[in-house]
């Protein structure tokens, strides 16, 4: 009788606690990745290797980023989808910071 209890109980958690995993939309992963990004950006330009051009575009492309997690979520849910374009956009800003920061130009 207590295994029953004690198996009952155990799924009775496991069916309630699911659908709270699931719709959750916090993702530490991308959070982390955004906040890191932005301190290269921050570090180029006191470096001087952005210049402010190079800065305002990138930041730009930062906000539309931010934009889109926050258009993701917006419905309560991000979707495995929905991560994977976020993570994309940012494998292709972490992309474009790098390039910037490793041209020529420099702060004048």
């Amino acid at each position: 009788m207590k295994k029953n209890m004690a198996l009952i109980a155990v799924l009775a958690m496991i069916l309630f606690t699911t659908p709270a995993i699931a719709g959750n939309t916090y993702d530490p992963g991308v959070n982390k990745r955004q906040r890191v990004q932005r301190h290269r950006i921050v570090d180029g330009v006191k470096s001087g290797e952005l210049n402010r051009r190079e800065a305002f575009r990138l930041s730009k492309e930062q906000a539309h980023i931010a934009g889109k997690e926050r258009a993701f979520k917006s419905d309560g849910t991000l979707t495995k989808r929905e991560r994977i374009n976020l993570q994309r956009s940012l494998d292709r800003s972490g992309r474009h910071i790098f390039r910037e920061k490793h041209d020529r130009q420099h702060r004048r």
